[in-house]
């Protein structure tokens, strides 16, 4: 049997992953800017004051979200760049990564699609550029790899191939539902179809 303070310190992190789960809903549905601390602690059940138990601020609770989210994101990542599969493999594991984690953690990235730009001006999300900016690095060498393996076509514009797929699967975070009708890999299967053998007959 575990002692009192095992159970207490597991019941305190449990209460902040849930107060987290339900500020992580509120910013992606309302926006981070017009979401008040007040709305988290009414949507919990309890005191704004309380919330102050758990958080120092609105701020503090979007960093964790953001930030452990993409840690874990980039993580996944670079297993796939050291693997040993061929280019091509890599691609198709990436994206599938990607749908992943808009199933799996639809709300962090829904935060981060409607709200990067402005929370990125201020030194505290300074991280959430530099990590803009390492996805376009892993996906150029990824795509320049497959290019001169050969798996790739030759005539590929890697910064357009880029481009495209970053404006196209993270935007599915706006329509897609976890829980849907379509699994993840059931649109990864289908954008990697179109992406890869287009869509001609």
């Amino acid at each position: 049997m575990p002692d009192a303070s095992t159970t207490s310190g597991t019941g305190a992190a449990t209460r902040r992953d849930e107060l987290l789960a339900i500020a992580a809903e509120l910013f992606a549905e309302r926006g981070f800017k017009n979401t008040t601390v007040r709305d988290i602690a009414d949507a919990a059940g309890i005191l704004s004051g309380s919330l102050y138990h758990h958080f120092d601020s609105k701020e503090s609770m979007v960093d964790e979200i953001l930030s452990t989210f993409q840690a874990a994101l980039f993580a996944s990542y670079e297993e796939v760049l050291v693997s040993d599969s061929d280019a091509r493999a890599k691609v198709e594991r990436m994206v599938r990564l990607s749908f992943e984690a808009i199933d799996q953690h639809h709300s962090a990235v829904a935060i981060f699609q409607n709200d990067a730009g402005y929370l990125s001006a201020y030194p505290r999300f300074g991280y959430l550029r530099d990590r803009s900016t390492q996805f376009r690095e892993v996906w150029m060498t990824l795509l320049s790899q497959g290019v001169k393996e050969g798996v790739l076509r030759k005539d590929l514009d890697a910064t357009l191939v880029y481009r495209f797929i970053r404006d196209t699967v993270w935007v599915a975070v706006r329509w897609y539902r976890p829980g849907g009708t379509l699994s993840a890999d059931e649109v990864a299967n289908q954008y990697l179809s179109i992406l890869l053998d287009g869509i001609a007959s």
